[in-house]
């Protein structure tokens, strides 16, 4: 994690973390994306903050017609450039949003909200919230968020409050009726430091189907 002031906008925070690397992740797709997506019929995706596009990429590649959104600019243009490397580019569109005060229109089959843990500022609940919302019937939502700093994390490099399996759906607040859950567990997953040091990282998954109206 950067020791980047909290107090820095969010806007400058990302694009500077993007500006200042060649190559911020791997490309690959998220694991728990594709564990948890591969048995879903395609249709429209929502990526939220897609970074350089590895799961957007992933989800083109398997039908879905994807709406990739980050708050960096530069994020976007080298998602962008993946695509086209796929050949995906007329199965992806990006949008620049800040989360917690813009957020794309419309309705989509899957809403992605994969790590959206910010060093600055972020309205988490109020984004998750919307990306409830805008699931379309039948549609999914699915979720995925640290549990906690990783085993090799001997200091925290800033305050951070880890949601449980239980406070994200508090918070949601999903009606019963309307919604069923597929998955809500707690994932370890080997992780290492960029020192190499290797370890294991918690992970909170929760896919949810919206049944009702």
């Amino acid at each position: 994690m950067s020791d980047t002031p909290l107090t820095e906008p969010a806007v400058a925070f990302w694009e500077a973390r993007y500006r200042d690397a060649a190559r911020v992740w791997s490309g690959r797709p998220n694991e728990l994306l594709v564990r948890e997506v591969a048995g879903l019929r395609p249709g429209t995706a929502l990526d939220l903050g897609c970074g350089e596009g590895g799961d957007a990429v992933w989800l083109a590649r398997q039908g879905w017609r994807v709406t990739g959104v980050d708050i960096s600019a530069t994020a976007l243009d080298r998602a962008a450039g993946h695509a086209a490397e796929a050949g995906v580019a007329d199965r992806t569109a990006w949008e620049r949003h800040t989360l917690g005060e813009t957020f794309p229109e419309g309705e989509f089959d899957l809403v992605s909200a994969h790590y959206l843990q910010s060093p600055v500022p972020l309205d988490q609940q109020g984004v998750l919230r919307r990306a409830a919302a805008a699931v379309a019937p039948g549609g999914t939502l699915l979720i995925v968020l640290h549990a906690g700093w990783p085993s090799w994390q001997t200091e925290p490099p800033f305050e951070a409050v880890f949601p449980t399996l239980e406070s994200v759906l508090t918070e949601l607040d999903l009606p019963e009726d309307r919604w069923a859950v597929d998955t809500r567990e707690t994932v370890r997953r080997a992780s290492t430091s960029p020192d190499g040091v290797e370890g294991h990282r918690d992970d909170h998954v929760w896919r949810l189907r919206r049944v009702g109206a």
